[in-house]
């Protein structure tokens, strides 16, 4: 079963405050940083109740290494800015930069059925686990757990009308091509 589009998409988490004024310390969650400043409102939630948000006017955005600076109207102190410490900062999906051909949002991906090439069902995508080299999509259903890196020599076809991501299990996938271990006399 898919889960429903998410209302909003998370663009980055509140890591503190910067400074006396109200200005927030924000870790980028988003391939997109440079449009971050397009958007007139953001909507802060917390991480377990990400539908529920409230909506921010955002004053501006500066970039800061590997963070942004952000300033959001209301924000106008320190203590109002360590409240919203560990917030996700979002945008209405609607509002979200277009992708370019074949590229999908994490969301997309949670709920879909994933097969091997031989027709063997193999679970549900339940998670995107964002790693240094590539993505890992986490599967659960008949074998378990199994880790899926996304990559072009294991994820063959994602079909998002029809729900399903077609794989090309490499060995040791499923944990069943241990090598067993031999009588040592």
């Amino acid at each position: 079963m898919r889960a429903p589009e998410p209302r909003y998409l998370v663009i980055g988490r509140v890591l503190r405050p910067q400074g006396v004024r109200g200005e927030l310390r924000v870790e980028v969650l988003t391939s997109f940083p440079e449009q971050v400043g397009r958007h007139e409102f953001l909507y802060l939630a917390h991480p377990q109740t990400p539908d529920v948000a409230s909506r921010y006017a955002l004053e501006y955005v500066r970039p800061h290494g590997q963070v942004l600076r952000i300033k959001l109207a209301g924000c106008e102190s320190r203590t109002a800015a360590e409240a919203l410490r560990g917030m996700l900062v979002q945008i209405p999906r609607e509002e979200a930069a277009p992708l370019a051909p074949g590229e999908l949002y994490q969301y997309q991906l949670v709920g879909l059925r994933v097969e091997s090439e031989d027709g063997t069902w193999l679970g549900q995508v339940i998670e995107v686990l964002e790693t240094g080299a590539n993505d890992v999509y986490v599967t659960v259903g008949p074998f378990g757990e199994v880790l899926l890196p996304a990559i072009a020599e294991v994820v063959r076809e994602i079909d998002l009308a029809a729900g399903r991501m077609l794989v090309h299990l490499l060995p040791g996938l499923l944990g069943d091509d241990e090598e067993e271990d031999e009588d040592v006399p």
